[in-house]
C-alpha cells in the first residue's frame, strides 16, 4: 500500500493513523505535505471535538523517510516543522496513541499534541546527531518545555532511546498502558474530552501554550476574552446548574 495519512472520524474524535508499514510508518515528503490541510480540515469539522494520531500496526512512527534527507533535506525538514506547527495549533485537544517506535520526527509530532499515551515496550528517541541535523528551532523549544533542559539535551546530544519508564518520568508521556490496553484508554479518554466544556479547553490551549513570549498584560487580556465568552455563551451557568442537579451539562459553544 502506497504512504498515506488515514482518518477516520467518530463520537467526535478525529483519528489519524501514519501509514506506511513497509518503513515503520516513516513519514515521507508528501506525508508531511498532506498533514497541515489535513488538519485545517479537521478543524473546521464541527464534528470533531478531538484529535488522535498513531500509527499503524505496531508502530508509531520512525521519523522521516531517510531518502527523503538525502535527496532534499531543506525541503524536507520545511514541511515537518510546518507540519508540527500546524499540529501543535489544531484548537482541539490533541493525544499522541504511541505503540513501538516513536523516533526523530515521529517524536516530534508526538511532542505537538497536547498528551501522549503510550503502550508498554514503545521506545522514543530524538535522533538528529546521528544524521548531523540541526534540530529546528520550534522543536528544541517544545522538547525543552515538556521534559526540561537536561533530558531535552540529553536526547538531542546522544540520539539514545529511552524507554516508558524514563519517558513517564520525564514527563514526555502521561500515561502507560499494559500491552492491549492503549486503544481501550485512548477511547475512554476521548470519551471525557468529548463531555466536557469545549469552550474551556480551547481557552485553557490557548492560554497554556500562547503565554510563554508574550507580555504579562497580553497574556491576562487573552483571559479576559475567555472569561467574557464563557459570560456570554451560559455554558457556565449551565455547568453550576447540572451539577446542582446532579445531571449531564448541555453545553452551547460554539454556538451554531
Amino acid at each position: 500500500m502506497e504512504p498515506a495519512l488515514k482518518t477516520h472520524v467518530s463520537d467526535g474524535t478525529a483519528t489519524v493513523t501514519i501509514s506506511n508499514t513497509g518503513k515503520r510508518n516513516a513519514m515521507t515528503v508528501q506525508m508531511w505535505r498532506d498533514l497541515p490541510p489535513l488538519l485545517e480540515r479537521l478543524a473546521a469539522d464541527g464534528s470533531v471535538r478531538s484529535l488522535v494520531l498513531t500509527g499503524e500496526g505496531g508502530t508509531f512512527c520512525a521519523g522521516a523517510d531517510i531518502g527523503a534527507l538525502r535527496e532534499a533535506a531543506g525541503e524536507s525538514q520545511g514541511l515537518a516543522v510546518a507540519a508540527e506547527e500546524a499540529l501543535a495549533a489544531f484548537p482541539g485537544p490533541t493525544l499522541a496513541a504511541i505503540r513501538g517506535y516513536c523516533v526523530g520526527g515521529g517524536a516530534q509530532l508526538a511532542a505537538a499534541c497536547d498528551l501522549r499515551f503510550a503502550e508498554e515496550g514503545a521506545l522514543f528517541g530524538v535522533t538528529p546527531a546521528k544524521l548531523a541535523v540541526v534540530y529546528p528551532a520550534s522543536a528544541t523549544r517544545r522538547l525543552v518545555r515538556l521534559v526540561g533542559l537536561s533530558t531535552a539535551k540529553y536526547l538531542l546530544f546522544s540520539g539514545e532511546l529511552i524507554g516508558c519508564a524514563r519517558a513517564l518520568r520525564t514527563g514526555l508521556v502521561d500515561e502507560v498502558l499494559a500491552e492491549g490496553g492503549l486503544d481501550k484508554r485512548v477511547a475512554e479518554f476521548s470519551a471525557v474530552l468529548a463531555s466536557r466544556s469545549l469552550l474551556t479547553q480551547t481557552a485553557a490551549k490557548e492560554l497554556a501554550n500562547g503565554t510563554w513570549d508574550v507580555p504579562p498584560a497580553e497574556a491576562e487580556e487573552r483571559g479576559a476574552h475567555w472569561a467574557a465568552q464563557a459570560r456570554a455563551s451560559g455554558d457556565t451557568a449551565e455547568g453550576a446548574a447540572a451539577f446542582l442537579e446532579r445531571r449531564a451539562p448541555r453545553f452551547t459553544w460554539p454556538a451554531g
